[in-house]
């Protein structure tokens, strides 16, 4: 049980704030005339923003020190870049929550619930998660359907909405596999690895195309972080058929390096983008969202050292 609710949480921690951020992206990236795209991505924000602060009420104690440390959940730059970007955008986005969160603590449970009450609050709060995000993923297929159609306009690339798919279908399996049972695990850590390796991909992808062309250097460091981890995505392809214990090793070591200078390199762009130092037309929530991304990466691949 205490497994469960933990596991739950902090997965909660991580990929409800993702969510409420790809429906603010979306919401962003809709022009004045599609006013009930719009209203609909800010209702998907507003939901899981709520869901966000239900799994915060409930974290203290409760999730382990190494996600607090891993800034996944937040960064220093999180509270500015939410600021900003609400300032830039008009849309509202709640920073007490990640105040909140930058005050959680582990191995401190000062959380009256126990026992099966606090189960049976985080089986509703997984329930709920369920639902919303079925309903957030035919509405992101339905914004790509009607981008390829030429019916809708919106200055999120196809590429970006598929990815976005993806990673609400991850979060969605990941709380349906703890429900089922009581446990989540990286059995298939090739699988895992993969998947991250082409999220960072696209990163490097986007982040390319959405500076200003007058930011030669940062487009080719861009340029050859995606390179690097399309050779990485490659390399476990060429030997699907022949994987052994060394090979994933080897690869997992890989990995790790790149996305650790992938992340540093992120966090100097969040914080240039903040300080208006780099010619984008990069949100800066988007740039701080891609920086915890990688940095909750970073802590899976730490995690198959233990």
């Amino acid at each position: 049980m205490e497994n469960y609710v933990s596991m739950s949480i902090e997965t909660h921690l991580f990929f409800a704030r993702i969510m409420k951020e790809h429906a603010i992206f979306l919401e962003a990236g809709f022009p004045y005339i599609n006013k009930e795209w719009i209203k609909k991505a800010d209702w998907y924000k507003d939901q899981f923003e709520s869901l966000l602060k239900s799994a915060v009420k409930i974290a203290n104690g409760r999730i382990n020190h190494h996600i607090i440390k891993s800034n996944e959940i937040v960064t220093e730059y999180t509270i500015p870049a939410e600021e900003y970007t609400e300032k830039l955008s008009g849309i509202s986005i709640d920073s007490s929550i990640s105040q909140m969160e930058k005050n959680l603590r582990s191995g401190c449970d000062i959380n009256k619930m126990r026992g099966r009450e606090i189960y049976m609050t985080v089986f509703q709060l997984n329930r709920l998660s369920v639902k919303l995000l079925s309903g957030l993923i035919s509405f992101k297929e339905s914004i790509l359907e009607e981008v390829g159609k030429n019916n809708l306009f919106t200055t999120n690339y196809p590429l970006l909405i598929q990815h976005i798919i993806r990673e609400a279908k991850l979060y969605k399996d990941t709380i349906e596999q703890i429900m089922r049972n009581n446990n989540m695990s990286y059995k298939n850590i090739l699988e895992t690895e993969n998947f991250w390796n082409r999220i960072m991909m696209e990163h490097a992808l986007f982040i390319r195309g959405l500076l200003d062309p007058s930011e030669c250097e940062l487009i080719d460091t861009a340029d050859e972080f995606a390179h690097e981890y399309c050779e990485l995505l490659e390399l476990a392809k060429s030997k699907e058929c022949s994987i052994t214990e060394e090979f994933k090793h080897n690869l997992r070591e890989k990995s790790l390096d790149e996305t650790i200078k992938y992340s540093k390199f992120k966090a100097a762009g969040t914080k240039g983008i903040l300080n208006s130092e780099i010619s984008s037309i990069i949100l800066p929530l988007l740039a701080d969202h891609v920086l915890r991304e990688a940095n909750h990466y970073i802590r899976i691949l730490d995690s198959q050292h233990k």
